[in-house]
């Protein structure tokens, strides 16, 4: 079967909700074992728990990524589990409005520690397990920020941009050991956490304001969660073996034909 991710071992980061969680459970569908890291334990365990009542393989970890024992101790004991990690997904993330002017130092901090120093963190302590076996994939979650200027994003597009080089460095690093690194660049996705940010923000004009976020996009609406879970699961197939070193823009045109 094409895209088949039968009894691979995958670490998903962020895997409670969102876009994580839509990959866990593509991937725990192709047959992989979903093993999820994710700060929110209720959430992580109900992933787990749709998986597991679906007859996938799931586990879940209760991990901050920013902090590089906790990731260590927890990647030891998969690898441990498994005697092999075949694949890590480094989707967990979080987002910050504003320019330089109304970001504070403690605001980047924050948002570097997660979305920086969580996949410095994941890959460091995976990369072994995966040139022990001379095989590895890695994805790393950039973002269209990652390439092209959006307004009032300073600190969150000062971090997908990191995470888009550090992508190609990491894919041309390990060239020799077979380990392929890529990333995926979404534009504004539909998940809960758009939701809840126009309630907060826009109280009374949610419906307006959900429609004029979808039409930023070309394509006139937001990316689906099962959308980018799709192109994650090519990408980490063994169809993909000859894909490296390489940002996939999923933006309904928002790079390219947005001028």
């Amino acid at each position: 079967m094409k895209f088949s991710l039968d009894n691979k071992t995958a670490i998903i980061t962020g895997g409670g909700s969102g876009i994580g969680k839509a990959i866990c459970k593509t991937f725990a569908e192709m047959g992989a074992i979903v093993h999820i890291l994710d700060m929110d334990k209720d959430a992580g365990n109900q992933a787990a728990t749709e998986i597991t009542q679906q007859n996938g393989k799931a586990f879940f970890y209760t991990c901050d990524v920013s902090k590089y024992s906790e990731v260590e101790t927890i990647i030891k004991e998969i690898h441990a589990r498994h005697d092999k990690i075949d694949i890590l997904i480094n989707n967990a993330g979080i987002g910050f409005v504003g320019n330089i002017e109304n970001t504070e130092e403690e605001d980047l901090d924050r948002l570097y520690n997660v979305n920086v120093k969580g996949v410095f963190n994941c890959s460091k302590a995976v990369i072994p397990f995966f040139k022990e076996k001379n095989k590895g994939v890695i994805i790393n979650m950039a973002s269209i920020a990652s390439t092209v200027g959006i307004v009032d994003r300073f600190a969150y597009s000062m971090t997908k941009g990191a995470v888009l080089t550090m992508t190609y460095s990491i894919a041309k690093d390990y060239l020799a050991s077979n380990i392929r690194c890529n990333c995926i660049s979404p534009a504004r996705v539909h998940t809960a956490f758009v939701d809840g940010f126009i309630k907060k923000n826009y109280p009374g004009r949610e419906k307006e304001t959900f429609e004029n976020l979808s039409k930023t996009q070309p394509i006139g609406r937001m990316g689906k969660p099962n959308e980018i879970a799709s192109l994650a699961l090519y990408l980490c197939s063994d169809e993909a073996a000859f894909v490296t070193g390489t940002d996939f823009p999923i933006d309904g045109g928002f790079i390219k034909l947005n001028t």
